[in-house]
């Protein structure tokens, strides 16, 4: 893998992906029905529909992104309901450890220093995460309840958004001596 591509194309892309599902949950937060969209290119609509065909794909696609971030990073659930390190990696699997500084190499990171991040309570960022990985692997890759039936995963999706771009910046490119890459998607209130 070419690292220097993760770290200028496919990670920020990620970020990106997470971005608009932060995005993507707080509108649909707002939204008690369906409400219409109009989506403009080069200042001719092309597109019209609800806000909901813009929130579910990029809630479910966001979703997976961020899953997939917080495995770079070497976190993952346990089936006890616990963040935790990754155990082991494929042989083609890249995380945070095939990277190095002038230090020598990044590590994985630790359930304790992810926690620790968030503004919140240590309790409610770990079922945040927690969130991610079993709507992710329940809710998107098996048929089963909708993805928000629970009155919390919305909420808590939304926290999980908001900290895993901030977890890649501080354990990824910080300490690479690297800016953060343009990933914030940019809106308008409304």
């Amino acid at each position: 893998m070419n690292l220097d591509r993760l770290l200028k194309e496919i990670i920020p892309y990620r970020m990106s992906a997470v971005s608009a599902l932060n995005l993507a949950t707080r509108l649909a937060a707002d939204a008690d029905k369906p409400k219409a969209i109009q989506i403009y290119i080069d200042g001719k609509l092309r597109i019209e529909g609800n806000l909901f065909a813009f929130t579910n794909p990029a809630i479910e696609a966001g979703l997976v992104h961020c899953r997939a971030l917080l495995e770079f990073l070497g976190l993952n659930a346990s089936r006890q309901g616990r963040i935790v390190n990754v155990s082991g990696r494929r042989p083609t699997d890249v995380g945070i450890e095939s990277f190095s500084n002038t230090s020598g190499g990044l590590s994985m990171v630790s359930p304790e220093a992810a926690l620790a991040r968030y503004e919140g309570g240590k309790e409610e960022a770990e079922r945040a995460l927690l969130t991610v990985f079993q709507v992710t692997n329940k809710g998107i890759a098996h048929v089963t309840e909708d993805l928000l039936d629970n009155p919390e995963h919305g909420r808590l999706i939304e926290i999980a958004s908001r900290g895993v771009p901030s977890l890649v910046v501080s354990y990824l490119y910080t300490p690479m001596g690297l800016p953060a890459p343009d990933y914030k998607l940019s809106h308008r209130r409304a």
